[in-house]
């Protein structure tokens, strides 16, 4: 490894943040890309430097960097980082030490609450899915092509603090959608942290874990915890037929499995802080949120 080591991400999103910030504070130099040049201080106060997107400053970093981690999601117009240096990325794939790219469990498809782990087909019924296996297949066509060495991350619900329950349930516009049947994974954002940073210290080029908890659950029910938490009444229940939902919320329902985190444990060593979302708004509600 080398002795200085730089690690460079493309969307300075809520999970970026939180592995750079543990990086920078182990005395990593970090950079974190950003569209929005206000945003550019809050990124400093992490210890990272920011980069604004569109700038020569992001290729200077990409010649410099030893790690890459990809959080910027692709659209119909394929993934935003390839698009625009997958040429400069594939010049230098074997002098990076890892590389990251940030994707979702959306890419499974349906499987009527059945399990799913890293070696089941992939096959998205959503457009967002679609996208998401598409640039799955562009980074490992990297690997493949060039010896980039590219690991995914297929990510389950991330919650964590300022993205927990609680402000929804205390002011009484959480709801309990019920679908039969409808079971979600969930990740915390300090259990992706830990992940990357375990593969980070144990490359495995080409390879895709699966991040969640142990703990996949109907959403209602992670509600009416939160509720029993904060001692307040457990929202009524809504069938998702009766439900007004924006076309995106609808489609998180249009899917339902249990991830297995078999492999981050078994091949990362991962130990799980919150192996339950029950760990989680536990611990949120005790840090204030």
């Amino acid at each position: 490894m080398s002795d200085s080591r730089r690690l460079l991400c493309f969307g300075y999103g809520y999970s970026a943040r939180e592995l750079s910030r543990r990086l920078a504070q182990d005395g990593w130099d970090v950079w974190g890309t950003t569209r929005k040049p206000g945003k550019a201080d809050e990124i400093r106060t992490d210890g990272v430097t920011p980069l604004i997107t569109g700038s020569d400053d992001i290729s200077a970093a990409i010649s410099s960097a030893t790690h890459l981690l990809i959080s910027a999601g692709p659209d119909e117009a394929g993934d935003p980082t390839l698009n625009a240096f997958g040429a400069q990325i594939s010049d230098r794939a074997s002098d990076f030490e890892w590389i990251g790219y940030l994707s979702t469990t959306g890419v499974y498809g349906d499987h009527g609450g059945g399990w799913v782990d890293e070696a089941t087909p992939r096959n998205p019924t959503t457009r967002r899915g679609l996208w998401r296996l598409a640039a799955e297949d562009a980074w490992l066509a990297l690997w493949r092509e060039h010896g980039a060495p590219v690991h995914l991350f297929r990510l389950a619900g991330i919650y964590g603090p300022g993205r927990g329950p609680f402000s929804k349930v205390r002011a009484g516009t959480a709801r309990r959608i019920i679908k039969e049947g409808q079971v979600f994974s969930r990740t915390h954002v300090s259990d992706i942290a830990s992940v990357l940073e375990a593969s980070i210290a144990k490359p495995n080029p080409g390879a895709a874990y699966n991040v969640c908890d142990d703990d996949p659950a109907p959403p209602q029910d992670v509600i009416a915890h939160a509720a029993e938490l904060l001692g307040v009444p457990v929202p009524p229940a809504t069938p998702i037929e009766e439900a007004e939902m924006t076309p995106m919320a609808r489609s998180f329902y249009a899917e339902s499995k249990r991830v297995s985190n078999k492999r981050i444990k078994d091949e990362l060593g991962v130990t799980l802080a919150y192996p339950s979302y029950r760990d989680g708004l536990r611990s949120l509600l005790e840090s204030g949120e």
